[in-house]
């Protein structure tokens, strides 16, 4: 009898995290019993800052540990997997095989991304799940029982949205595709599996999930920057409607984001090396103190290129030439990467190397992990606008940004036409306001946003080998033409043999 794969926490592993008032505190509870744990509000808060510690530490897989470091390891992969970001080096080989699409054959085993991918979101659902079933019986003050179990279900319909896209194709012309199993009640430890189902019931459920989070945590604050509010939900559902292509949904949702009280963007000058989650653009992020640290398994080592002993030291995170000469030089966002270099030394004295991303400390080797930007959301909707042919509107959401960044953006726009269709091949000359609006995107996002997901949504493929390309691995025997099998993951054999109700015929293509 196969038991089902998926990670279990028990209620002692909810509580290895607890809570304090100022930030989130990482003190071990593990004598606190199931039964206290959701005695009331105060009590659960722990739990879920128990899921959002799990948010940026590493170790998902048995192995390879160190790059499964969480959410932004997450965003980095799949922005190596795409054609704006590379790798200069191999290093030791960790997210090099990202870089090259060669992960496909680790699916096998639980040292790969599949299998960690999959553990990483499926036990914070888990989690998830145990925190929203307590909530008849949750003591304490209603508004606070609001807040827990509001965080609870937009961490679960998060985790949905980022499970969807990993593992299958986007959501337009594959709604009835496999999806991925869906559990909504806690599991035990023999537990029976849930088979895929379809792509559209689980955008059901993404969609089901968030608005029950926002309709709890309206009008309630926001305790700490890591904690999901209102206005991080708002997020998400503006994120998930452009996936869907639910242009007017998107255009709502992301300016009700931007309506957050104190939010405005930020100067690449205040943003520094984005490692600060009190900047004002911020609006989810996670504050990294220094017995907090990941040391060498975090998203720092694997991008800073300039902090001592670290991993991108010896691998550095560059962009693409390609994409670095598109953005003109009254942009300040330059700032954020090398040229290219005629003598290239160590360190980020390599062509293109990032400097986006730098560690705030490098004695201590922290610096905060950024989960939104308020600019996200005027992309967003800007993007949304000009898929609905509301040229105007779209002009003006998109200067709020391009002006902030770029001295000349308003006559740098002037010369983009009205249009929404945009390049298929994205390292040509920008000629619509799309194409603007997208290479904003690009260049904004760089690092933070999974590029191979917008490749996916926007039906886009990509070339590595254009003239002049610095890519180390152009990729060119492999298919990277629009809806790729190598743009999504195969599932974990653990969860074919593990769970009866998925067999090996439900397995997505796999790149031999």
């Amino acid at each position: 009898m196969k038991k089902k794969f998926i990670y279990i926490c028990s209620l002692v592993g909810l509580m290895l995290f607890s809570s304090c008032s100022d930030e989130l505190n990482t003190e071990p509870t593990d004598q606190v019993s199931g039964s206290q744990v959701f005695a009331d509000a105060t009590s659960a808060e722990a739990a879920i800052n128990g899921i959002y510690r799990m948010m940026y530490v590493a170790g998902w897989s048995s192995d390879w540990g160190t790059e499964n470091c969480g959410l932004t390891a997450i965003n980095l992969l799949a922005d190596l997997m795409a054609e704006d970001h590379l790798m200069y080096s191999q290093g030791q080989g960790w997210f090099y095989e990202d870089y090259r699409l060669n992960v496909h054959g680790d699916f096998a085993n639980k040292s790969g991304r599949s299998y960690a991918l999959w553990n990483f979101f499926y036990t914070m659902i888990s989690n998830a799940n145990y925190i929203i079933a307590a909530e008849e019986t949750m003591g304490g003050d209603p508004d606070a029982i609001k807040n827990i179990i509001g965080q609870a279900y937009a961490v679960r319909g998060f985790c949905y949205f980022n499970l969807i896209q990993i593992y299958q194709q986007t959501y337009i012309n594959n709604q009835n595709a496999p999806g991925v199993p869906l559990y909504t009640e806690p599991t035990i430890a023999g537990s029976e599996g849930k088979g895929r189902g379809t792509v559209q019931n689980v955008y059901d459920q993404i969609t089901a999930d968030l608005n029950k989070a926002a309709t709890l945590l309206h009008g309630l604050s926001q305790n700490h920057i890591s904690h999901m509010d209102y206005y991080t939900v708002k997020g998400i559902q503006a994120r998930v409607a452009l996936v869907m292509h639910d242009y007017e949904t998107a255009v709502n949702a992301a300016a009700e984001a931007l309506t957050k009280n104190g939010l405005k963007l930020a100067t690449v000058e205040e943003l520094g090396g984005n490692n600060d989650v009190t900047v004002g653009d911020i609006m989810w992020g996670v504050e990294i103190t220094a017995d907090q640290s990941s040391q060498f398994a975090s998203f720092f080592s694997h991008m800073d290129a300039d902090a001592p002993g670290m991993y991108a030291s010896k691998a550095p995170q560059c962009i693409s030439s390609g994409l670095y000469k598109l953005i003109p030089s009254t942009d300040s966002r330059l700032n954020w990467f090398r040229g290219a270099l005629a003598e290239e030394g160590s360190g980020s004295n390599v062509s293109y190397c990032q400097l986006k991303f730098k560690m705030a400390d490098y004695t201590t080797r922290t610096g905060d992990y950024i989960f939104m930007r308020a600019e996200e959301m005027v992309l967003i909707k800007a993007e949304a606008e000009c898929h609905l042919g509301q040229y105007s509107q779209a002009r003006e959401t998109i200067k709020q940004l391009g002006t902030v960044r770029d001295t000349d953006f308003e006559t740098r726009l002037t010369k983009r036409t009205d249009s929404n269709s945009y390049n298929q091949d994205t390292n040509a000359p920008l000629i619509t306001l799309m194409d603007e609006i997208l290479f904003q995107r690009r260049v904004e996002l760089w690092g933070e946003a999974g590029r191979i997901f917008d490749l996916q949504r926007l039906g886009l493929g990509y070339n590595r080998a254009y003239e002049g390309s610095n890519h180390t691995q152009t990729v060119q025997t492999k298919p990277t033409t629009a809806g790729s099998i190598l743009f999504i993951m195969p599932l974990p054999q653990s969860e074919i043999d593990g769970n009866e109700n998925i067999s090996e015929a439900d397995q997505n293509p796999i790149y031999q």
